[in-house]
């Protein structure tokens, strides 16, 4: 594999590849930055074309933490790990098990949460290997799955974004979300109780058919969705969505979503901004979860309960963080993700 000329590599601190031979895990943990406190992130299990595009997912989805973290003002740095196997096949509570031990070996630098492929149940099997592992239920610091609350503050940062640039609340909008797993389905019923009209899509058939079920939502195919007439597009599927070619085919003016490096190219940005779509960073927007994993690591690491007061004032404090990139940036007149990108990059450099 390679490492240090990956595009993605940036001043990584570790990267730290594991293998199994009893439960044939096969896992990368990345550790982009710890100068804020322990880098944390979900663990993501996904059936890779390669080792290498394991390796550059790692490396992107770790450094992102490191922004969504800095932006999200709690003491974590930056880390992510990556699963080589189909999530819907290769999954058992050994795999994890030995995942488990593989974060227990760091020693406390990575804690290690939920993402694309793993879930609570998961989770809770690593933990019985390692006590870094946060996003769980049971006990007194558990802060339970954090998709509910990455939902609700993509919920009300695509609110300030369609107040920003539609000047209007959310009923009566319509939102094309890409991607209803976890996030996106939590996502969708928190839009549907404000009165957004919604069009989903994704590869799961099953998934999506019970989300429109219950949101009353249209439905199209993975690729169609680009096309549809809606104010906003969130992507919450995997990462880079948003193209120089998607973008030019978006209808609405905000770009606002859950996934992770939803900036495919880096003049996908600059598409956006001519065109008039307001861009939503994802790791500011989607920073929500990660707070309530914080809250729990702050609990276990005082030996307290987890307090959702402690979640719900960091998250009210990062729809701030959001509207003051927006506004900076049409100050400047420069991209929201550049002057996001420099915020966390300064709040980074301080904490060393």
């Amino acid at each position: 594999m390679s490492l240090f000329q990956s595009p993605a590599f940036e001043d990584h601190e570790g990267v730290h590849a594991f293998f199994d031979r009893d439960t044939g895990l096969k896992a990368i943990i990345a550790i982009h930055s710890t100068a804020r406190g322990p880098a944390a992130g979900g663990c993501r299990m996904f059936d890779y074309a390669n080792d290498q595009v394991a390796l550059d997912d790692a490396l992107r989805l770790s450094r992102a933490m490191s922004y969504k973290n800095a932006m999200a003002d709690i003491d974590l740095g930056g880390g992510k790990s990556v699963i080589i196997g189909d999530s819907r096949t290769q999954k058992t509570p050994a795999l994890f098990q030995a995942f488990g031990r593989a974060v227990e070996s760091l020693g406390g630098r990575y804690w290690a949460a939920e993402d694309v492929g793993v879930s609570p149940a998961d989770l809770a099997a690593a933990r019985e290997s390692s006590r870094f592992v946060a996003g769980l239920e049971g006990h007194a610091a558990a802060s339970g799955d954090p998709s509910p609350v990455t939902a609700e503050g993509i919920k009300r940062g695509i609110e300030l974004c369609v107040r920003k640039r539609l000047g209007r609340d959310l009923e009566g909008v319509t939102v094309a979300i890409q991607g209803v797993g976890h996030v996106g389905a939590y996502l969708a019923d928190k839009l549907a109780s404000a009165g957004v009209r919604l069009i989903v899509t994704d590869v799961d058939q099953e998934a999506l058919r019970v989300v429109a079920h219950r949101t009353a939502a249209a439905i199209v195919a993975p690729d169609a969705i680009f096309d549809v007439d809606a104010d906003v597009f969130a992507p919450c599927a995997m990462g880079g969505a948003i193209t120089t070619d998607s973008a030019r085919r978006l209808k609405g003016k905000v770009v606002a979503g859950g996934a992770n490096n939803q900036l495919g190219d880096l003049a996908a940005g600059s598409v956006l901004a001519e065109r008039g779509i307001l861009y939503a960073p994802d790791f500011v927007i989607n920073g929500g979860g990660i707070i309530n994993i914080a809250g729990e690591v702050r609990a276990l690491e005082a030996g307290s309960t987890f307090d959702p007061a402690w979640v719900e004032g960091k998250l009210a404090h990062l729809m701030k963080t959001l509207e003051d990139v927006f506004d900076r940036a049409s100050r400047e007149s420069r991209l929201p993700s550049d002057i996001a990108i420099e915020t966390a990059r300064e709040r980074i450099a301080a904490a060393r």
